[in-house]
């Protein structure tokens, strides 16, 4: 579907990060924990990780109220094959791992994690627009100018 454009504001609209290269503000920032794991085998210590950059945290601890929190999909779609979508949610689903820092929380569904792992999300605030952003995702090959679509390494 199309996107508006418009600037992120306390609402609920989370727009696609826009066009250009995509720049990391800040430090990446490590979870205090790896996204919770359920059951009792221990995967790949890498498995799940996910960084946050300083912008990232500020920007989701100000529009962030009550339980939400930042929801990180990967969709097919996109010119690249896949896309990543995000929004404020406040419902946690049996297959979402989250993580959190500095009391900023992101949840992730296990499918999409894949995608994403060892990526760090970050948020760009530029003079006709701002929107949260992958970056840095090991698991992607390239991705297009839009900074919302890749394609995956195989």
């Amino acid at each position: 579907g199309s996107w508006c454009p418009a600037p992120l504001c306390r609402g609920r609209a989370v727009p696609r990060p826009p066009p250009g290269p995509a720049c990391a503000a800040g430090r990446p920032l490590r979870w205090a924990s790896s996204f919770s794991q359920p059951g009792p085998t221990e995967s790949d210590p890498s498995e799940g990780r996910v960084f946050l950059s300083e912008s990232c945290v500020k920007r989701l601890l100000e529009i962030a109220e009550g339980s939400e929190f930042l929801r990180l999909q990967v969709e097919g779609g996109g010119c690249s094959g896949f896309q990543y979508k995000f929004s404020l949610d406040t419902v946690i689903n049996p297959d979402d791992r989250q993580g959190q820092r500095g009391g900023a929380r992101v949840v992730v569904d296990v499918d999409s994690l894949a995608f994403v792992k060892g990526s760090m999300v970050d948020f760009s605030q530029e003079l006709i627009r701002s929107s949260f952003q992958v970056v840095s995702n090991p698991q992607a090959e390239k991705g297009c100018s839009c900074g919302t679509s890749f394609s995956v390494k195989f």
